[in-house]
């Protein structure tokens, strides 16, 4: 094999591998890109979920806000509960200590008429 030849083997080798690396590069890209109705379609949803998204953080404020509403109204209605509880244990409390006064003004009463007789 001459210089020649060799040098024209080694080009053919060259060029056959430059094609085959360009045709696999082509391949690859043309299987590979995306068309513009998917960006398009990538667009419209990455939209849509950042709307999603602010709509549940809407929801998580509003429901934390309404949770501490709820939560101070119960603590005020356990409060007045707990008031009208007193209230009514220091009421029966008043009563009992009236009954017995009035048995024991009966009693003396009954004793002073029963004297009388």
């Amino acid at each position: 094999m001459s210089r020649t030849e060799f040098v024209l083997a080694t080009a053919i080798i060259l060029f056959v591998a430059f094609c085959l690396g360009w045709f696999a590069n082509w391949l690859l890209h043309r299987f590979t890109r995306v068309a513009a109705g998917d960006v398009a379609q990538l667009d419209r949803m990455s939209q849509e979920l950042h709307e999603a998204e602010e709509t549940r953080d809407q929801a998580i404020t509003y429901l934390q806000q309404r949770e501490a509403e709820l939560t101070n109204q119960l603590a005020q209605t356990e409060a007045e509960l707990g008031a009208a509880m007193e209230g009514l244990r220091d009421a029966r409390h008043e009563a009992e200590e009236l009954r017995v006064f009035l048995e024991t003004q009966n009693k003396s009463t009954g004793e002073v008429f029963s004297s009388q007789r």
